[in-house]
């Protein structure tokens, strides 16, 4: 057994002891979600819901595994995969963030989850802020880490010139293993060499639906003409950064925040770049820790 199989067996070992379980749900005929869910009992008392939202490189439960154990006892913590992700598919055409969001809304509602926070990194960030626009009764809340609302033209160039690359493409489908090492030392600010034979595993086993993926990336980016910031009406909008992220950087998170205004807050976490969550997770989960409880408190006051 591989050495990336033997630790997702393990870790699924760890967090099924923690109490979380993956399940296959079929959205509609051709659409299967798979997502880690609460493990419960009729008689547990309802805890606040938060879905965590990954990127564009794992799937999610490796891009939130530390956030998932480290959250699932005081919280109902559900992990989706996105479409062409993990072990989510389906045989619709449509590749646009709309659509993800769209599947992700419609997965919460088969599983009873009637508000959430969403805590969404990258990819999953912008389809977060898609879910808070089209779904403000499902998302109270979100918190978002290296992200952006949408992927303008501009954003776009400006971030594949800070790494190097032509294409989002190129980056984030690699097809060698000097291609995996460059994609996560680009996404790390300090992340250790590792051994080649486990970038040729994680090249083996996390790049598949090479097509779709690469529809997926070409439907991301959007002409700055068609953007416009829309109005969310979630109570707050916390924004948790790796301050050495080069692909959006603090600028980028700056910007962010103006467009999003005064129920925007905006905190960053040193010596950690755009996987800050899988590069420093312990401080990572106490900055992500201490907003929850505020969410949850000021959510109790008003009751």
């Amino acid at each position: 057994m591989s050495f990336l199989k033997t630790y997702k067996f393990l870790l699924h070992g760890v967090l099924k002891l923690a109490g979380l379980s993956p399940r296959t749900i079929e959205i509609e005929p051709g659409t299967v979600m798979n997502i880690w869910v609460p493990t419960e009992t009729t008689n547990q008392r309802k805890k606040p819901a938060v879905v965590f939202l990954h990127g564009f490189c794992f799937d999610g439960i490796l891009t939130w595994q530390f956030q998932a154990l480290a959250l699932a006892k005081e919280y109902s913590v559900y992990v989706p995969d996105f479409l062409f992700f993990g072990g989510s598919i389906t045989d619709k055409e449509d590749r646009s963030v709309e659509f993800q969001a769209e599947f992700i809304a419609k997965g919460l509602r088969k599983l009873g989850v009637d508000k959430c926070t969403l805590v969404g990194s990258s990819y999953g960030g912008m389809v977060g802020f898609k879910m808070a626009e089209l779904y403000p009764e499902l998302v109270e809340s979100m918190v978002v880490s290296c992200s952006v609302m949408a992927l303008t033209e501009s954003i776009s160039n400006a971030g594949l010139e800070r790494i190097g690359f032509s294409s989002w493409a190129d980056y984030l489908l690699p097809v060698s293993v000097k291609g995996v090492e460059t994609l996560l030392q680009v996404a790390s600010y300090s992340l250790p060499k590792l051994p080649n034979w486990i970038y040729k595993e994680i090249l083996e086993a996390m790049f598949n639906y090479r097509k779709e993926k690469e529809e997926l990336l070409k439907a991301l980016v959007i002409s700055n003409k068609e953007f416009t910031i829309p109005c969310y009406q979630q109570r707050r909008i916390h924004l948790l950064w790796g301050e050495n992220d080069r692909i959006f950087d603090m600028e980028t998170a700056h910007n962010l925040k103006q467009q999003i205004g005064e129920k925007a807050s905006l905190e960053y976490i040193e010596k950690a770049g755009h996987i800050v969550q899988l590069e420093r997770p312990f401080t990572y989960n106490t900055h992500l820790k201490k907003i929850l409880a505020c969410l949850l408190l000021k959510e109790n006051e008003k009751m």
